[in-house]
């Protein structure tokens, strides 16, 4: 059976119980919540929440019955996410690494998304070691994040746990071989840091022959 997947924005009434009447109505039509996210709103008393949903049958009926709802102030689709950015890479580390990594990265990424792929680079520069783990394990949270790539000359510790963590959790870690023990962590690890881009935008892109279960070995 064929699923359309769809993007709703609906802003209600800020009170509790809400969420939980919305739920109610998408699981009475059958839809299946991929994700959810509570949205900025500049009104204190309104809360904008998106949702994006698998569904069986055409979205409007589910629309009309949202809209229903006495909370419910106005309701919008909208194209996915996963349809206008894609699978998403994460980059972070140190700021100059990380600049070269999101270059390697942004040129594959564009050489597949111009063939129909979407894959978008996000980049964050960080240093300290709980910071960096901290922001490791909140990758698996972030909605579409399909590879992290850590770009620095020195991490362990409680980081290289992070990293096994995330790991076994499916998300597929890139290390730039660099002092430290996460390198030992990782499912890659890349000398080059432009080529580590390149090679992990490959490893998640579906029009490249690529597979890191498939390399001889993992250290370039």
């Amino acid at each position: 059976m064929s699923l359309e997947r769809i993007g709703a924005v609906i802003s209600v009434v800020n009170a509790p119980g809400v969420l939980h009447e919305l739920t109610g109505i998408i699981a009475a039509h059958n839809g299946n919540i991929l994700s959810v996210e509570m949205l900025s709103s500049p009104d204190p008393a309104e809360s904008r929440i998106y949702f994006e949903i698998e569904l069986e049958t055409a979205p409007a009926a589910l629309l009309v019955d949202i809209g229903a709802l006495p909370a419910v102030k106005s309701v919008a689709s909208e194209k996915s996410l996963q349809k206008i950015y894609g699978k998403r890479i994460i980059i972070m580390g140190g700021g100059a690494q990380v600049g070269q990594v999101a270059i390697g990265a942004i040129m594959e990424a564009d050489r597949h998304n111009i063939r129909g792929e979407h894959i978008s680079v996000d980049t964050i520069p960080l240093v300290g070691e709980q910071a960096l783990a901290d922001a490791v394990r909140a990758v698996p949270r972030l909605p579409r994040a399909r590879a992290l790539v850590l770009a620095g000359s020195l991490m362990g510790g409680d980081i290289e746990k992070a990293v096994r963590e995330v790991r076994a959790q499916g998300l597929l870690v890139v290390s730039l071989n660099m002092a430290g023990s996460v390198p030992d962590a990782a499912d890659l690890v890349v000398t080059d840091p432009v080529q580590a881009g390149v090679m992990t935008v490959m490893a998640v892109a579906e029009t490249a022959k690529f597979s890191v279960e498939r390399l001889k070995r993992r250290v370039f």
